[in-house]
This record gives C-alpha cells, sequence and structure tokens, in this order.
C-alpha cells in the first residue's frame, strides 16, 4: 500500500482539507498505515500536480483558509487499478523477533521484561479493536462498503489475537529458561 492510495480512499470516502485527513488518519487508516501531517500535505501537492485531485473552490479565497480536496476521475480510475494490481505480500520485518534470534547467540537477559510490555501493548490493541468492533459494526449493518471495512478491523482483531497467543507462548518459554540453572554448552 501507498500513501497516495490512502489519501485517494479517504478523500473518495469524504473530501477533506489535509487537517481533517491528518485526523482521520490518527482515529482509523493509522492503525494498517500511517503518516504524519507533512507527508499528508507533501503528497496532497503531489496528487494535485498530477491531475488526481484538486482544492474545491473556496466561498472567499483567504490566506491560511483550509483548503478541502476531493478526487478527480483520474484519481478514481487510478484508485481503481491500484485495486484491481496484483502485489505479492511484503515480508515480515519486527524488531522484537530479531532481538529474539541475537539472543539465542548473546543471551536473553532483559528479554522477558520487554515480551511482557509487548504482551501489554498488544492485548491493549487487541480490546481497542473489540471496542470499536462493538460500536461500529452491529449486525444490522450490511452495507458492502461496512463489510468491507469491518474485513480491515478484522484482519487488525486476528493479528493482535496472534501477537498475544504468541507472545503468552513465548513468555512460559522464555520464563522456564530462566529458571534453568547455567550448564555449560554441550557444542
Amino acid at each position: 500500500m501507498s500513501l497516495p492510495h490512502a489519501i485517494l480512499t479517504a478523500l473518495l470516502e469524504k473530501p477533506s482539507s489535509g487537517l481533517e485527513l491528518t485526523r482521520r488518519f490518527d482515529r482509523s487508516i493509522r492503525y494498517f498505515w500511517s503518516a504524519t501531517h507533512q507527508q499528508i500535505y507533501r503528497e496532497l501537492r503531489k496528487l494535485e500536480e498530477s491531475g488526481l485531485i484538486h482544492a474545491l473552490p473556496q466561498a472567499q479565497p483567504s490566506r491560511g483558509q483550509k483548503r478541502e480536496y476531493e478526487v478527480l476521475p483520474a484519481g478514481r480510475e487510478a484508485l481503481t487499478a491500484w485495486v484491481a494490481e496484483r502485489q505479492d505480500p511484503r515480508a515480515m520485518r519486527d524488531p522484537l523477533l530479531l532481538r529474539l534470534r541475537a539472543a539465542a547467540v548473546v543471551g536473553a537477559t532483559g528479554l522477558t521484561a520487554e515480551f511482557r510490555r509487548h504482551l501489554a501493548l498488544h492485548e491493549g490493541q487487541l480490546a481497542e479493536y473489540h471496542e470499536i468492533e462493538a460500536r461500529d459494526f452491529p449486525p444490522e449493518k450490511t452495507a458492502e462498503a461496512d463489510r468491507l471495512q469491518h474485513l480491515v478491523l478484522r484482519a487488525g482483531i486476528a493479528q493482535e489475537s496472534f501477537w498475544v497467543q504468541w507472545l503468552t507462548e513465548s513468555l512460559t518459554e522464555l520464563e522456564a529458561l530462566e529458571s534453568r540453572p547455567e550448564t555449560p554448552d554441550q557444542s
């Protein structure tokens, strides 16, 4: 996924200013694609220059007034083409997994505390996702857009559930290793 496609998606959902987009990213899109305020404004300029979006006319032009953007037909076509594109899954890059691999070489001192911290973070995120699901996706919401957005949320729930389960199991293993008396390596 790329930031231009995330912005086109958000603008098709609702024409917005850069500030409104930043707030919407912070409330929802950030769960699966993050962007800073500066990145969003830089991308808005590029999208406008490439003819995919344009600023809506303002009633009274004045300096410092918010510019609200909407997607042009070319932007919708570009997003539609991107949705249908073939794209391979990305390889996972997670520093915690790399640190676990490094611990196999240098020892796991301090790793248990970090795993507990990560577990608490993932449990918190999972609880937040469940709250969003209960609030925003009642069974009677059956429109296509609602169902597709719910699939995105369910992916987040599945991912956080995986991390909670894996971290819990890993903590059990790490704690068992910590409680074992040190034995010389037999290799």
